[in-house]
């Protein structure tokens, strides 16, 4: 095994790890407990009703001040819960916290404010509005593998909509009081939220108690079960899953950055992130060179956790999820996979596993079929273009994917036709570096935007507002039906679709005409 391992960073052993994390204890929460907080927070949200979108928005300034100023002592806790390098829970986690709130609360009075439709001539004199109104209390179940990012971008962004939250965290990486701690700057926000800590039993729990929306992010498998739960309820459902994501690189790159970019992609978080590149396709012209200088860089990189900045890779969250990744490695090999880099774990007890990377991935594979989510990239030449896209967009998953390569004509053309929820186009991951972009998947990946202008309309539910004048008028399409109204909807309905000039004219001697017809009773005379 030639990648650094943890013993050679004589400053932080990886011991330290082991000492910061506390054995988990998971304890449920009750069905009298959660019968009180849906209680107490369907008041509070009727209470937060009365604050203005902008005075919302001042409550998440608070927050992120807050943040800011304390966002070691926050990286001390994701680090102590997930094993992640101490860079990948800066960068990852608290910088995407922090560029989220503040997209959300600059945009959201102009995205949340009551929007003026047009309306029909067919319908003159009339006015149309959206409301976005917030869903009530909802439910967020976030997953362990970014644990800070999920919690403060949806409980924040549901707040703003004006909803109450109820959130459970991962029972694997809970950051007890953590989050509270922080919601404790907003008073406001405080007295809207509940953290719920428990394992799928509390879920089942809380969702029985019926919340006015449930989001969802984790595996598939979860999913599916939440939105089978939900089904009896008919509670509506976003759902953000995993992913099997596709790096398609073409042979006019560069190849030290697509190298490096490949390296991140693949590894940051220790491959435990739902866009991680786990299927790194590289064109036949250029598979040998690239596979060489991918080799090099991934034994440069350092494992470690505990530390202080300086490492590359943190250590695996859970050893179900470390399991899984062996499994699947033991699978590929026993099939014909050949193992180039990594492949087997440093430190059982610390959850490390080394980069790794395979060639000769075969569809019949569980390394090819499922998701991965660990530090594994399977590399894979290809020659046609058109045929690895409708490769890829056979398989079940559909999170994002990235194209690399100077013909932007072709990565467009590459990015249109891949059945995914977004595309990095030389980069990686980028897309949720962006917190103006939805994030989301198709297929076996979810359904539902978070972030952007989606995400936060996602914690609202639209209601629809025409407003009329109050009037002696008969509408033409109320009772009595008649011959006569029956013939000249008919010329209605002739002259509204057509692109004449005359159309306008055609229309107001036809409205005049229905107008008249609504004055009558059925035997002709005049209400």
């Amino acid at each position: 095994m030639s990648t650094k391992s943890p013993s050679q960073q004589p400053s932080h052993q990886t011991d330290d790890y082991l000492k910061l994390r506390k054995p988990l204890i998971t304890e449920e929460t009750d069905v009298a407990q959660i019968k009180n907080i849906y209680q107490t927070l369907r008041a509070s949200q009727r209470d937060l009703l009365q604050f203005s979108v902008s005075q919302r928005a001042a409550e998440v300034d608070k927050i992120i001040h807050y943040i800011k100023v304390n966002k070691e002592l926050i990286c001390n806790s994701i680090v102590t819960d997930t094993g992640k390098s101490r860079t990948d829970a800066l960068v990852s986690e608290v910088l995407g916290v922090l560029d989220n709130l503040h997209w959300n609360k600059t945009h959201a009075q102009k995205i949340l404010k009551t929007q003026k439709v047009s309306t029909p001539i067919s319908l003159l004199g009339k006015k149309s509005y959206i409301q976005h109104e917030p869903y009530g209390t909802v439910l967020v179940i976030a997953p362990w593998n970014y644990p800070f990012h999920i919690a403060m971008t949806f409980i924040t962004g549901a707040f703003l909509a004006g909803n109450s939250v109820i959130f459970k965290p991962s029972e694997h990486t809970p950051l007890t009081g953590l989050i509270e701690e922080i919601c404790a700057a907003s008073p406001l926000l405080k007295q809207s939220l509940k953290v719920v800590y428990g394992s799928g039993v509390t879920a089942e729990r809380l969702i029985d108690e019926r919340p006015d929306k449930i989001f969802f992010t984790g595996s598939t498998r979860t999913g599916k079960a939440i939105l089978k739960k939900a089904a009896q309820h008919i509670i509506p459902v976003d759902l953000e899953l995993g992913g099997k994501d596709a790096m398609m690189v073409f042979p006019d790159v560069d190849i030290k950055r697509t190298v490096a970019g490949a390296l991140w992609g693949g590894l940051t978080n220790a491959g435990q992130s739902c866009t991680s590149v786990e299927l790194l396709y590289i064109h036949q012209d250029i598979f040998e060179q690239f596979t060489k200088q991918l080799t090099t860089e991934i034994q440069q990189l350092v494992i470690n956790t505990g530390d202080q900045g300086d490492a590359d890779i943190g250590a695996m969250t859970t050893d179900f999820q470390l399991d899984i990744v062996k499994q699947q490695l033991d699978d590929a090999i026993e099939k014909g996979a050949n193992l180039i880099a990594g492949g087997s774990t440093f430190n059982e007890k610390g959850r490390f596993f080394p980069p790794t990377l395979i060639t000769n991935i075969s569809p019949e594979m569980k390394l090819y079929q499922e998701e991965t989510f660990g530090p594994i990239i399977a590399l894979l030449p290809f020659t046609d273009e058109k045929q690895l896209t409708t490769q890829l967009n056979q398989l079940p998953y559909g999170l994002s994917a990235s194209i690399w390569s100077r013909d932007l004509s072709r990565a467009k053309r590459v990015a249109s036709a891949l059945q995914v929820g977004a595309v990095s186009i030389n980069n990686v991951m980028l897309t949720e570096g962006n917190p103006a972009l939805p994030f989301g998947g198709v297929k076996q990946s979810g359904f539902g935007r978070a972030k952007g202008k989606e995400g936060l309309l996602a914690f609202t539910r639209s209601k629809s507002i025409l407003v009329d004048k109050q009037s002696n008028k008969i509408e033409p399409n109320w009772y009595p039906y008649t011959l006569k109204k029956y013939q000249l909807f008919q010329q209605l309905i002739d002259t509204l679709f057509t692109s004449s000039w005359l159309k306008f004219i055609k229309l107001a001697k036809v409205g005049i005409s229905l107008e008249n017809e609504a004055k009558k009773s059925r035997d002709g005379s005049n209400h």
